[in-house]
């Protein structure tokens, strides 16, 4: 049920129209303020979790929680503060358009399917879904973000506080902010998660420790 260019009004840009419209095109192309950055566009000298398609930015306080199977392949990224959660993916996106807008009418067809009405709201990244869902712990608030880039999208689930007021994701949100996504060259199918991989050293303490579990903490 949590699933996976950019059109008028959304995008990872959207909070940026009213600056953009008095910048001249060379500006345009220069670094964005804020990311998700893609590869290509990154800021340097910033320290960073390598997971592979997803490089995480070091924030004071935010816990890097990653499901891993013993391959080192990572199923799961979820970033945690206090009692705030944030889980992450990316996928491959086409390169004429994003596709965040067709997920996330899927998303809000799968959440009212499962009995959860989704409320779709303006946030500093675009349009989001806000939904309340019932779980064995009861009910829980999500809220889904989605950015597009080139050739790629991110996309966001806040739990926690931050899923009802996003002024309360603090870190979190500074995570997501600097995030970097490198895409590749290679051609994958549309909305096909793009790898994410455990670092080196992690991979192999883990593969030498004998019995250790499938979840781990980076």
């Amino acid at each position: 049920m949590i699933f996976s260019r950019k059109r008028a009004g959304s995008g990872r840009h959207a909070r940026d129209e009213g600056a953009a419209e008095v910048l001249d095109s060379t500006d345009l192309e220069a670094t964005p303020a804020r990311g998700p950055y893609d590869a290509s566009e990154a800021p340097e000298g910033v320290q960073r979790l390598d997971l592979g398609s997803l490089q995480i930015p070091a924030v004071s306080d935010v816990e890097v929680r990653v499901q891993a199977d013993q391959e080192g392949v990572i199923q799961q990224v979820v970033l945690v503060h206090g009692d705030n959660a944030l889980q992450l993916g990316v996928f491959a996106a086409p390169r004429s358009e994003g596709i965040w807008d067709e997920v996330r009418e899927e998303i809000r067809k799968s959440l009212f399917a499962d009995g959860a009405a989704a409320q779709e709201v303006q946030g500093e990244y675009g349009p989001e879904l806000h939904a309340r869902v019932r779980t064995p712990d009861g009910l829980t608030d999500l809220r889904f973000v989605g950015i597009d880039g080139p050739r790629w999208m991110v996309r966001g689930v806040y739990q926690g506080r931050a899923a009802t007021d996003p002024a309360a994701a603090g870190p979190l949100a500074e995570c997501l902010d600097g995030l970097v996504v490198d895409r590749g060259q290679e051609a994958k199918p549309v909305r096909e998660p793009l790898p994410l991989r455990l670092p080196r050293e992690v991979a192999d303490q883990a593969a030498a420790t004998e019995g250790a579990p499938a979840a781990r903490e980076a």
